[in-house]
């Protein structure tokens, strides 16, 4: 068969929950068009369902996850940016498509995710010191503070800034040991969605990061209220939405990041890292007490 007759094979883009690659529950699908409406692919409409499946696998992958070594965390975090560094071209025609953006411009902004997840690689085993400690008490005991993951946590990835805002909202929340799900950009899912093809490639446990695709305000109202659902980061949320996500995340004390303006292009800093970070603190007697503790 000729060069010029042969038919070419469409992407399928597929969910990604439980480290698994699952059409959405409903069977739904949405159209996905570049900047000049011209059609790109179908991308999956998820579900209520397919929000609570994520949950389920976030969940199920917490213990292992947060139990992991921060030498270990960042080294699977690295490994995604040596994935990412191999699918480049890919990635920067994706990028290209849902930004509107030319190919120079494109590749900037995908070696500048690519660094992204090597910075926050290097920071897994280094936020600890930064955020812990020994503090002083007024009486004979040590006392450490130390911080520990928050849980599950939702990320309503930025709508316009497909890739490398989905990246700096995205890597700090594993970094530090928590599991993520991931509503991609209403608009632009189709990087975030083959980032889900680079995480299942890449040793990260399944579960840690379920990416799903579709309406935001459908996807994001039934995990703001998830009993099961820790925080939430309200980034890629409009004034209304963000209100109203506040409002039903308040319902379990959920920690709530939420939306500013932001230049993902600029230095990130720790903020996102802390975010959804808990201190636990240790009392531990010295002297003549003994030599039990206790934590609070």
């Amino acid at each position: 068969m000729s060069e010029a007759t042969r038919l070419g094979v469409f992407k399928t883009y597929k969910l990604y929950v439980g480290g698994k690659f699952p059409r959405s529950e409903s069977g739904r699908v949405y159209e996905v068009t570049d900047s000049k409406g011209k059609w790109l692919a179908n991308a999956p409409l998820s579900s209520r369902k397919d929000a609570r499946d994520a949950v389920v696998a976030a969940r199920k992958a917490f213990g292992g996850w947060s139990g992991a070594t921060a030498y270990n965390r960042g080294q699977i975090l690295y490994r995604i940016a040596e994935m990412l560094e191999g699918r480049r071209d890919q990635f920067v025609r994706e990028v290209a498509d849902a930004e509107g953006l030319s190919k120079s411009k494109a590749a900037a902004v995908v070696d500048a995710a690519i660094d992204r997840w090597v910075w926050y690689a290097g920071w897994t085993d280094k936020i600890g010191q930064i955020v812990g400690g020994a503090n002083p008490v007024a009486g004979p005991y040590f006392n450490l503070s130390s911080p520990e993951p928050t849980g599950v946590v939702t990320i309503l990835a930025p709508q316009e800034s497909s890739f490398l805002g989905l990246v700096s909202v995205l890597a700090p929340v594993i970094a530090t040991g928590n599991t993520a799900i991931v509503i991609a950009s209403e608009k632009s899912p189709l990087p975030a969605l083959s980032l889900g093809e680079v995480l299942a490639t890449s040793d990260l446990p399944g579960g840690v990061v379920n990416v799903l695709s579709g309406r935001t305000a459908e996807i994001a109202t039934p995990l703001a209220s998830h009993q099961d659902v820790n925080a939430i980061d309200l980034t890629g949320a409009d004034d209304v939405l963000a209100k109203e996500l506040e409002i039903a995340a308040a319902d379990n004390l959920k920690r709530v990041l939420r939306p500013q303006p932001v230049d993902f292009s600029a230095d990130p800093g720790t903020h996102r890292l802390t975010a959804f970070l808990e201190t636990k603190t240790v009392w531990h007697p010295t002297g003549s007490l003994g030599a039990s503790g206790s934590a609070y």
